[in-house]
């Protein structure tokens, strides 16, 4: 970040000492019987009520066409945002401050190209992630259910605060979800308009600048895809949870949004707001990962496991886990500083089937030439640049090739067969070779998908544009480990349990 004058620079290179320094420091003392473990929910699992029945997908190929619609949604989202960090730095403080007008401006653009490119939306989905988490906020704590999205930094939650009139006129899609009452919270501290939290800090969560008094507290215009906007105020408050041991902890001082209403067609439809996974400095995944040791995990089950076994998010130590195999570990590659954005990436050297190794441009793994390679838990399909979704298409088929294939119809996948008679050892071992050599091996069901009965497809999405995407359905049955000290991946077979 940079401050005003020329000793911004030293202010930013302290800052960002100081964010690795802690981050490592953490890392070193912590405890690991210390960890906070959150259970998620998949926004269509029966575990979630929050659906109305003509919401709620009648089968399995439906839900997978669900799926594949929030997933374009999402994955044109997660391209232009990236597409706008290549092009564009963070503006230095000066500009923030001072030229506003040319900030917005720059904003207006990238709303116009986006909304341009994505108006396959159904106007109701944003792009945002499939799971969501119970949490309680403030003092007294206020319990809300959220939606985890590793593609964003900020956690904000439906809100109340001083709106008298205002909030009667502009409350609208949040009538009828849980809405945090700020006022009634001893915790909750609005940051100030005037501070450089706001104007610097704050500036890649879309803070406004002006500031109707010095005292007033920062507002902020969050932008979506499709002219979608939540419009709230930042402040400080306490987020309370309960430790794997059964211990009762809290987070001071985690900045949140509160989001008086959302403009633009649809709204967040499932859950009371968004609990922001991304990397950044002021998100919730930094603050909990600092105080539970640099660290966060997670493990997906797939739909056929037992109702009893559940998906978890949790900061800190793992033991709790039953790992199948030793875990693999890989560079996790996240920027220095917001500009580099909130996705997690890995460095992919190449993919093999069958044991060999495909002949894939490297061009396709290189984030510098609109490339790379994400894992992302609020993608469930796994997308692949068209050259390597060409060469891994052109083996699997060809391993296939005495199946009885089917018509994909409406389904989202290339290549379908007949499930009657099938044998999973026909397909050949997918796998994902990372620069430094870790090897992500999937098993067979998480790229060969039961779509409907006597039906199934080959999992995998080809794009033209952005990264290539690891989505949480290949990441199923494993645990993902995210140290951000080390900035290293680690994940292995698990029945996360």
């Amino acid at each position: 970040m940079k401050m005003e004058q020329n000793s911004t620079l030293f202010i930013i290179f302290l800052l960002s000492v100081i964010h690795g320094f802690v981050f490592v420091h953490a890392l070193r003392g912590a405890s690991p019987e210390k960890a906070l473990k959150l259970k998620l929910i998949h926004r269509y699992s029966p575990h979630y009520n929050g659906l109305r029945e003509d919401e709620k997908p009648k089968n399995q190929q439906e839900l997978l066409r669900l799926l594949h619609r929030h997933d374009i949604v999402r994955h044109q989202m997660i391209s232009y945002r990236r597409q706008q960090q290549q092009e564009e730095s963070l503006p230095d403080a000066e500009e923030v401050i001072l030229n506003s007008s040319r900030i917005a401006a720059r904003r207006m653009a990238w709303e116009k190209r986006g909304s341009m490119a994505m108006h396959i939306s159904s106007g109701s989905d944003y792009g945002w992630g499939q799971y969501l988490v119970k949490i309680k906020i403030g003092t007294p704590a206020q319990k809300f259910l959220l939606v985890a999205d590793t593609g964003s930094d900020l956690t904000w939650i439906n809100c109340r605060y001083r709106c008298r009139n205002r909030c009667e006129k502009h409350q609208g899609r949040l009538q009828h979800k849980r809405v945090f009452h700020a006022e009634l919270s001893s915790s909750f501290k609005t940051v100030p308009c005037s501070s450089k939290l706001c104007k610097v800090g704050l500036w890649t969560m879309f803070s406004l600048q002006q500031c109707s008094t010095p005292s007033s507290p920062c507002r902020y215009d969050y932008s979506y895809i499709e002219g979608a906007h939540a419009f709230g105020l930042f402040a400080n408050e306490t987020v309370r949870a309960t430790l794997a041991s059964g211990t009762r902890t809290k987070l001071e001082n985690v900045i949140v949004g509160c989001t008086d209403h959302i403009k633009g067609s649809g709204g967040i439809r499932h859950g009371d707001g968004i609990l922001g996974l991304g990397f950044g400095r002021n998100s919730f995944t930094t603050k909990a990962s600092l105080h539970f040791g640099g660290k966060f995990s997670y493990c997906l089950v797939d739909q056929q496991s037992p109702k009893h076994v559940s998906n978890f998010l949790t900061f800190g130590g793992h033991k709790a886990a039953r790992l199948q195999k030793q875990m693999n570990y890989t560079k996790l590659v996240i920027g220095d500083s917001e500009d580099k954005g909130s996705f997690y990436g890995v460095n992919v050297q190449g993919i093999s089937v069958g044991g060999k190794m495909l002949d894939i441009p490297p061009r396709v793994w290189d984030e510098n030439l609109k490339g790379g390679t994400i894992v992302d838990s609020g993608t469930s399909l796994t997308f692949l640049k068209v050259p390597a979704y060409k060469a891994v298409m052109k083996i699997m088929t060809m391993a296939l090739s005495k199946v009885k294939k089917l018509s994909p119809d409406d389904d989202p996948f290339d290549f379908c067969f007949s499930s009657k008679g099938f044998n999973r050892s026909l397909v050949p071992k997918f796998a994902i070779h990372f620069a430094d050599g870790a090897i992500f091996e999937p098993p067979v069901k998480s790229y060969v998908l039961d779509v409907a009965d006597g039906k199934m497809c080959l999992g995998f999405v080809p794009t033209n544009v952005g990264p290539s995407v690891i989505g949480n359905i290949m990441q199923q049955n494993h645990l993902w480990e995210f140290d951000l000290g080390r900035r290293t991946l680690g994940f292995a077979p698990s029945t996360c349990t």
